[in-house]
C-alpha cells in the first residue's frame, strides 16, 4: 500500500491568515508579512485579481513552487497560459474565491517535471485593501509524495 506523506503547510497558512484577519472578513496585503510566514514562505504564491474583465496575474511565486514548476510565470495573466485559462479547474478556483472572498481548499493530482510527487495540496486565501473586494490571492501549495513505506 502506498502512503502518502501530509506534513502542516496548509493548516499553518490556514491558522495564519485567522490571525491576520482577526473580526473582519479577510486580512488585506499589507496585513501579511513574510517574516511571519517562515514555516510556508517558499511554498507561497501571490496572485493580483484583475477586474473588467476578470483576470490574474501571477506577482510573487516562492522558489519551492518554482522548482515543481515547468515554466515560470511571475508577471504572466493567468489567462495567457494553456490548461489555466478558462475553461479550467485553476481558473475555476480562482474566479470562486475572488468573487465570494472565502478561502478555498483543493487536493489535485500533482503535474510537475518531479517525479516523486503525485498530489497537491493547496489553500488559496483572499485579500482585500477595503475589506470587501478581493484585490488579490495567497496560495500557498504543499507537495505530497508516495513513499515507499508500507502499512502492515
Amino acid at each position: 500500500m502506498t502512503k502518502i506523506d501530509d506534513s502542516r503547510l496548509i493548516e499553518q497558512a490556514r491558522a495564519y491568515w485567522e490571525r491576520c484577519r482577526g473580526a473582519r472578513a479577510m486580512p488585506a496585503r499589507a496585513d501579511i508579512e513574510p517574516g511571519a510566514m517562515v514555516a510556508f514562505l517558499t511554498n507561497v504564491v501571490l496572485i493580483d485579481v484583475l477586474r473588467d474583465p476578470l483576470d490574474f496575474r501571477y506577482r510573487l511565486i516562492g522558489t519551492e513552487v518554482e522548482n515543481h514548476s515547468a515554466e515560470r510565470h511571475t508577471g504572466r495573466r493567468i489567462s495567457e497560459i494553456p490548461g489555466r485559462a478558462p475553461p479550467s479547474s485553476v481558473w475555476d478556483n480562482l474566479a470562486a474565491v475572488a468573487e465570494r472572498g472565502k478561502p478555498s481548499d483543493r487536493s489535485v493530482p500533482y503535474v510537475g517535471p518531479l517525479k516523486d510527487f503525485v498530489r497537491t495540496r493547496q489553500v488559496t486565501l483572499p485579500l482585500s485593501a477595503d475589506g470587501a473586494t478581493v484585490d488579490k490571492l495567497l496560495i500557498v501549495i504543499e507537495y505530497l509524495r508516495a513513499s515507499a513505506a508500507a502499512t502492515p
